[in-house]
């Protein structure tokens, strides 16, 4: 084709995408069912993967349950089967009017695993091929955070943020894509953050693992793109700083907190289930990180440095740094005693 010609339809393509873009706006797009799917969910034992479960059991698949807290996970399982049987019983009524659960068929499984280490994650991920089965949908939600300045964090600390919040995707990924591109069929999530899209102080770790996360996700996005295996989706999340406890502490300018508060776990997974379930590639939460990322891309280092100093994003991190600290302290005091 001449080069003219296809730069004209590439660009009525482009024009194409956002005349798409805007129209679910007005015309939200509906939700695919997941019903009777597998699902495997890293970090389910408590906080956002936990509350996945819960969403997706609720749209009856079948749920693979990954943590390395056996315990935690065993109580998500719990609140699982909960859910079944209240839909079962028709207690409690079920997204986009789901039909009643027959509660014959197990819907729910645990595993251990520690998602750092790759020989564990490829014999636990051929447990689940042979104990229930193909998997059509990974969500990657585990992640850890050292909490320590670069200078004050163990090397251990940063190869396991690094290996949790990172590595562990390539390796899910690398278990349970190939069935996926058999069957042309299948959903991959990655729960990153938007420190994966921008940075701040004292959290070097955390925001390269969030980072090569998010490298790692477009990559592939790419990749299956290019090999046309249009029913492989991709949703990539990046909620801004979520209300879990997991940087408890954090702080920016009081009179900018209003702006930019923590975000509810159930805010953020129902956000991202809307995304995952409507095949939307990319969902940033709030909607201003969207803002924040662009003025990222067409500010100097120097504007960027003094925004985050006007709104307090720069040292951000240092309350929960300093908490963080004083808290592992205390734990080797009582240690010692």
């Amino acid at each position: 084709m001449n080069v003219v010609i296809e730069l004209f339809v590439v660009t009525f393509k482009i024009i194409w995408s956002f005349v798409l873009a805007a129209t679910k706006w007005f015309i939200p797009p509906r939700e695919k069912s997941v019903e009777g799917q597998v699902c495997v969910i890293t970090g389910a034992g408590s906080g956002l993967g936990r509350l996945f479960a819960l969403e997706f059991a609720r749209r009856r698949a079948t749920l693979v349950l990954w943590d390395i807290n056996r315990q935690g996970n065993d109580e998500t399982a719990g609140m699982v089967r909960e859910i079944y049987r209240e839909l079962n019983s028709g207690s409690v009524g079920s997204p986009e009017g789901i039909q009643e659960l027959p509660l014959s068929q197990p819907k729910v499984y645990t595993y251990v695993c520690d998602v750092s280490k790759r020989e564990s994650v490829y014999s636990t991920a051929e447990k689940v091929r042979r104990e229930v089965g193909d998997t059509h949908l990974l969500i990657n939600n585990a992640g850890v955070v050292s909490g320590r300045h670069l200078l004050e964090c163990p090397d251990e600390l940063i190869e396991r943020t690094m290996m949790v919040n990172c590595h562990a995707h390539f390796w899910t990924t690398k278990a349970f894509l190939p069935k996926m591109l058999e069957l042309n069929h299948g959903h991959i999530v990655t729960v990153a953050s938007s420190l994966g899209l921008f940075t701040t102080a004292g959290v070097e770790d955390y925001c390269a693992s969030k980072f090569g996360a998010i490298g790692f996700h477009e990559s592939l996005s790419h990749e299956l793109k290019a090999a046309e295996k249009d029913g492989i989706k991709m949703t990539l999340v990046c909620p801004f700083l979520v209300d879990t406890g997991m940087f408890e502490g954090c702080k920016i300018r009081k009179e900018m907190a209003p702006f930019f508060p923590p975000l509810k776990p159930e805010y953020c997974v129902n956000q991202a289930m809307r995304a995952i379930l409507t095949d939307q590639p990319m969902i940033c939460t709030p909607r201003v990180m969207y803002m924040v990322t662009f003025m990222k891309t067409v500010l100097p280092f120097d504007a960027i440095v003094w925004m985050y100093r006007f709104i307090g994003a720069d040292k951000c991190m240092y309350p929960f740094l300093a908490q963080r600290k004083e808290s592992m302290n205390n734990n080797e005091s009582k240690t010692e005693i």
